[in-house]
């Protein structure tokens, strides 16, 4: 029965402990893979989950067995109430992380060390100021390339997530392996993935294959270390031999993780989707503010999730716009 829960698991045996909550659609940056260039029309801020409504279905999953939340956005840090919802969260005795563009984080390093944040995860694709303008539309590289370094001091554990496309900024792909040579960051390079509004087409995608060809054309063998993946992983890591730092390839379209995957995401006008690629949405926001209990809509919800990406197991399916373009944008996601 559904309101005897005691673990979120689907159809094919993988337990969901890892929840992802889009905060806000909002954001300071319009990057090109994630917004539309028109940008998006943004959800009215009373169909928008509260912090009291965050916290409440937080709760209960976290009572259905969720070791892991992290806060997505949009950009996360752009709302008003966003250190009182990190506070919140930080007492809830998880695993809370945060993915950001990096713009406004140092506004926020005592929120995050007084809610245990020990990890972050700033988006950043190129590492050419010039081409940074280019991408998300905006000239605030200075101020995340400076974060970042903040982060760094204050002992967090920094992930740099760069969306890689082609003739655009995989010619840096040696430039951010060595940027983990003296710091003990890891840049994690990401497979551009289709969604409505960000005009993908497969030839734009630099593969998992790409990437390691790149680098094992400038290092030798025997410095490529493909390291050990986590539980649940979505990125296959590796590190250059006297490196500090490391690095991953998360290779959503050629070599999905499908078998693994643990994740469930709220988006920030409190729909359930069971996967990123998934076109189909369950309101526990709507249900909430009806009084009515949200365990079977979460059963329901996550019983219902295909093995393979939404539903697409084939790449032609994967490939085709009319199955993509029913999807929310990036934004509206939350990644």
């Amino acid at each position: 029965m559904a309101n005897e829960m005691t673990v979120i698991q689907d159809l094919h045996g993988r337990v969901h402990d890892y929840l992802r909550i889009s905060i806000t659609e909002n954001c300071n940056l319009r990057c090109k893979y994630c917004m539309p260039a028109e940008g998006i029309n943004l959800t009215p801020k009373s169909h928008i989950m509260t912090a009291d409504e965050i916290e409440t279905i937080a709760k209960i999953f976290v009572g259905l067995g969720v070791k892991k939340i992290r806060l997505t956005g949009g950009e996360p840090l752009v709302r008003k109430d966003a250190k009182d919802i990190i506070l919140r969260l930080g007492k809830l005795g998880v695993s809370l992380h945060i993915t950001s563009n990096g713009v406004l984080v140092d506004e926020y390093i005592e929120t995050f060390k007084t809610a245990g944040i020990n990890t972050i995860n700033i988006s950043l694709d190129t590492l050419q100021k010039e081409k940074y303008n280019i991408i998300t539309r905006r000239d605030t590289f200075d101020a995340v390339w400076n974060n970042i370094d903040l982060l760094v001091k204050n002992d967090f554990k920094v992930n740099i997530n760069v969306v890689l496309m082609k003739d655009f900024n995989e010619s840096e792909i040696v430039d951010f392996v060595n940027l983990t040579r003296s710091s003990p960051i890891q840049v994690r390079f990401i497979e551009f993935m289709p969604f409505n509004g960000n005009q993908w087409d497969k030839s734009k995608l630099v593969t998992y294959v790409d990437i390691l060809s790149q680098i094992q054309t400038h290092f030798a063998d025997h410095q490529v270390i493909r390291t050990i993946d986590k539980p649940n992983d979505t990125s296959k890591n590796h590190k250059i031999d006297t490196f500090l730092g490391s690095f991953s390839v998360i290779s959503s379209v050629t070599n999905p993780f499908c078998d693994s995957c643990n994740r469930i995401r709220l988006t920030a006008d409190g729909k359930l989707k069971n996967c990123l690629f998934s076109n189909t949405e369950d309101s526990l926001l709507d249900a909430l503010r009806n009084g009515q209990d949200l365990l079977p809509i979460i059963h329901k919800n996550i019983t219902s999730k295909f093995k393979v990406r939404g539903g697409m197991e084939e790449d032609a399916e994967f490939q085709d716009p009319l199955r993509y373009s029913e999807n929310r944008s990036m934004i509206k996601i939350g990644g």
